[in-house]
């Protein structure tokens, strides 16, 4: 059986190393550390993995599944009911009520369909509670065919169009560059959209390139494997 205190403390220290990073980072580029907000991206880890990267401060997290997060994440907010829950995976339309009702932010919202569904479900959930997610639009960077996201050359009327048909308020953008391609010209280009767009939140930057894309803007960067270690 493996040394869970020992998994713990390694967690807790590479999220230590993360933020130090991240505050590096930014200050590098005249930028206050506390302008990126570091998501903890704990998918496929259990409760008792990710409760001490929560005992340690951090506050923000990203799920890549409705259903999974939803197995586990309430029972930790009722724990720490300051947590910011983030969808950072893509999102079924049927799976839009769920999903407006646990998370806090919805990175993924990629087509109509799924902004009309998110207008019925967020005007449902502001009626009902007051509460609303932010949203970001996934832009496909690297228009891969197999990469959810709108390409960059339809990208400003598609917000126009979520704003404007739809009614959504959009916070920002979101992108995952090529595996295969250097990420700064895709982070490069999700601001200059964002920049004509007038959108404040720039998703982009993974464990292994988020101090570029905080070089280029980022002010939300999506670290999994830095922190909790890579998946089984």
């Amino acid at each position: 059986m493996p040394d869970v205190s020992l998994e713990a403390s390694s967690a807790v220290d590479r999220l230590a190393a993360v933020r130090a990073a991240i505050a590096r980072a930014a200050r590098e580029e005249g930028r206050d550390p506390a302008e990126v907000t570091l998501v903890a991206v704990s998918k496929t880890f259990a409760a008792g993995q990710i409760e001490p990267v929560l005992a340690a401060g951090q506050r923000v997290f990203g799920e890549n599944r409705v259903q999974e997060a939803k197995a586990k994440w309430p029972a930790l907010k009722a724990r720490y009911p300051d947590v910011e829950l983030h969808l950072i995976g893509p999102l079924q339309s049927n799976k839009a009520q769920e999903a407006v009702a646990l998370f806090d932010v919805i990175h993924s919202l990629d087509r109509p369909s799924l902004a009309a569904a998110l207008a019925k479900e967020i005007a449902r959930e502001k009626a009902k509670s007051g509460r609303q997610p932010r949203l970001l639009v996934q832009i496909n960077t690297g228009e891969e065919p197999q990469k959810a996201g709108v390409v960059p050359a339809e990208a400003d009327a598609f917000i126009a169009a979520c704003r404007g048909v739809h009614g959504l308020v959009i916070d920002g953008l979101m992108c995952i560059p090529p595996i295969d391609e250097p990420p700064s010209p895709h982070f490069a280009l999700l601001a200059q959209i964002a920049r004509r767009n007038g959108l404040s939140m720039l998703s982009m930057g993974m464990s292994a390139d988020f101090e570029q894309a905080i070089m280029l803007g980022a002010t939300h960067v999506r670290v999994g494997s830095a922190i909790f270690g890579h998946r089984g």
